[in-house]
C-alpha cells in the first residue's frame, strides 16, 4: 500500500471510528506525555515541593490516563459496524489485523507500565503527611501541630490513622472520599472533628502499639515543669514530679485489665459510667457519676479504654497561652528579663490577631517602660515574633480553632484529663469511689519552688 493511498490504516480506523475513542486516545496521549515529563520524580520516589503539584502528578494525571483507556474501547464498540466495513475494504485483512494486534499489544504493555507507576505513586502520595496536611487545606491546624510535636512529627499520618492491611487502607480511602465530598460542597464541620469525635479512630493496638509495646517495662520518669509568675520579675518556679509510668499503665491496660466507659459528649470529656474488669481476680466493678443513673447512661455510646483515651493529642498538641509562654520563656525565645513579659504575653495571645502582637508588645514597653524599650529593643522584637508564632500554630479563626478547642487528656492541668474519672465522684453501688490520690500516678518531689534542691543534686539546673 503506497504512502499516497487514501485508505486508512487499521489502527487509525479503530481509533478514528468514533469521537469517543478519539477523545480517549487524546487523553491517554496527554497523560502519557505528562507522565514522561515527571518520570524522573517517579523513579526517584521523593516528595514534591508543592502539595498541589503532587495532586496534579499523582492524582489528576492517573485519572486522565485511566479515563482515556476506558473511552477507547467504548468508542470502538459503539462504531463496531463501521470499523468492520472499513477493514473489509482493506487488502490483505490478515496482515491488517496482525498489525493492529501488534500495535494494541505493544500499547497495552506500555499502558500497564505507565498505569502501574502512576497508581503506585498515587497511592504512596496519598499516604504522605504533605497530602494529608497541605493538599487538604482544612487539615492545616492538625498539620501545623504535627510539625511542632517531636518525636511524632517524623511519623506519617497513615501510620496512625490507617489500620494495617488492605482492609484498613480501603476503609481509610472510603472515609477520605466522604471527607473530600464534604470539602467540595463546603459542608465540613468547623472545627474539624478529631478521629475520636467522628468515631473513625483506629485501635491503638494496630497503631500506637506497633512501636510502643504494651508489655515493655517503663521505669519512673522525672518530669520538670517550668512556670513563670505574672509579676514584674517574671519569677521562675519549678515543679518536679516522679512519674510512675509502669503503675499508670498497669492500672489501666495491664494483663487481664479491661475498662469500658460511656461518654456523654463527642469529645469524651464527660464520662458518667465506668466498668472495670480484672480477669485475673475475676472482679468486676461498675461506677456511676454523681447525678447519673443506670437508665440515663444506657443509651450512651460505650468505648473500650485504650492508649489514646489519655494520649489523645500525642502527635497534634494545641497549647494554652500560659503553657506556651512558659515554654518560650524557659527555652529563651522570650527574654525573662523583660518586665511583666509573662503577664503581657498571655494577655496579647488571648486578645488575638497574630500580626498585631509584635506591634502591641513594643507599644506596651514604649509606654510603660521607655528605658527598657530603648535598651532591649532586640529582645522585645524577638519576643513579639515568638508570640506571633505561638498564636499562628494554635489559632485558626477560619476553621474555628481557638484556645482549648482540642483538649489534651494527658494530665489534668489544661483540661480535666485524669479527673474525668479520678474525681472521687464516680461511685459504686456501695459508695466506693475511684481514688484521686496523687501518689497513684506521681510523687511530688518539688512544687512551685524557685530552685528545687533535687535538680541541683541531679545537676539538672542548667538544662533539664
Amino acid at each position: 500500500m503506497s504512502a499516497l493511498d487514501p485508505k486508512p490504516r487499521p489502527v487509525l480506523v479503530l481509533l478514528t471510528s468514533h469521537w469517543i475513542s478519539m477523545l480517549g486516545a487524546a487523553l491517554v496521549t496527554l497523560a502519557g506525555f505528562s507522565w514522561l515529563f515527571v518520570l524522573p520524580l517517579n523513579i526517584r520516589g521523593g516528595p514534591v515541593s508543592n502539595p498541589y503539584i503532587g495532586l496534579l502528578i499523582f492524582i489528576a494525571i492517573p485519572i486522565v490516563f485511566f479515563a482515556g483507556l476506558i473511552l477507547i474501547p467504548i468508542g470502538i464498540a459503539l462504531a463496531k459496524r463501521k470499523v468492520t466495513a472499513n477493514l473489509d475494504e482493506i487488502e490483505d485483512r490478515r496482515t491488517a489485523w496482525r498489525r493492529a494486534g501488534i500495535f494494541f499489544g505493544v500499547m497495552t504493555i506500555a499502558n500497564v507500565v505507565i498505569a502501574s507507576q502512576l497508581s503506585y505513586r498515587a497511592v504512596e502520595h496519598m499516604d504522605t503527611v504533605q497530602f494529608c496536611g497541605q493538599t487538604c487545606h482544612v487539615m492545616k491546624p492538625e498539620f501545623t501541630a504535627h510539625n511542632a510535636m517531636p518525636p511524632h512529627q517524623a511519623v506519617a499520618c497513615a501510620s496512625c490513622h490507617i489500620a494495617p492491611g488492605a482492609t484498613g487502607w480501603l476503609k481509610a480511602k472510603m472515609n477520605g472520599t466522604t471527607q473530600l465530598m464534604a470539602v467540595v460542597f463546603n459542608n465540613y464541620p468547623r472545627p474539624i472533628e478529631s478521629a475520636m469525635e467522628d468515631n473513625k479512630l483506629v485501635s491503638s493496638a494496630e497503631t500506637c502499639e506497633q512501636c510502643h509495646k504494651r508489655d515493655t517495662p517503663i521505669g519512673p520518669r522525672l518530669h520538670v515543669i517550668d512556670s513563670y509568675k505574672g509579676d514584674q520579675a517574671n519569677t521562675r518556679t519549678q515543679t518536679v514530679l516522679l512519674m510512675h509510668i509502669d503503675a499508670i499503665h498497669a492500672a489501666h491496660l495491664g494483663p487481664g485489665v479491661s475498662i469500658r466507659y460511656a461518654a456523654a459528649d463527642k469529645k469524651r470529656q464527660t464520662i458518667p459510667w465506668i466498668e472495670h474488669k480484672n480477669t485475673g481476680s475475676g472482679v468486676s466493678t461498675t461506677y456511676l457519676a454523681s447525678g447519673s443513673t443506670a437508665d440515663s447512661v444506657r443509651s450512651l455510646p460505650t468505648f473500650e479504654m485504650q492508649c489514646v483515651d489519655c494520649h489523645n493529642r500525642a502527635a497534634h498538641v494545641f497549647q494554652r497561652p500560659e503553657r506556651a509562654v512558659n515554654q518560650a520563656l524557659a527555652s529563651g525565645q522570650i527574654d525573662s528579663s523583660l518586665p511583666f513579659v509573662k503577664k503581657e504575653s498571655v494577655a496579647l495571645l488571648k486578645a488575638g490577631y497574630a500580626e498585631k502582637i509584635p506591634e502591641a508588645l513594643s507599644a506596651f514597653y514604649l509606654k510603660q517602660f521607655p528605658d527598657v524599650a530603648s535598651k532591649q529593643g532586640a529582645q522585645i522584637r524577638a519576643a513579639g515574633v515568638a508570640l506571633a508564632s505561638i498564636y499562628q500554630r494554635n489559632i485558626f479563626s477560619d476553621l474555628k480553632v481557638t484556645w482549648g478547642t482540642y483538649p489534651n487528656n494527658l494530665g489534668h492541668t489544661d483540661a480535666p484529663g485524669c479527673f474525668r474519672c479520678h474525681d472521687e465522684a464516680h461511685l459504686t453501688a456501695d459508695k466506693k469511689s475511684i481514688s484521686q490520690d496523687c501518689g497513684l500516678c506521681h510523687q511530688l518531689v518539688a512544687v512551685d519552688e524557685a530552685s528545687p534542691a533535687v535538680l541541683k543534686t541531679l545537676e539538672l539546673t542548667a538544662n533539664h
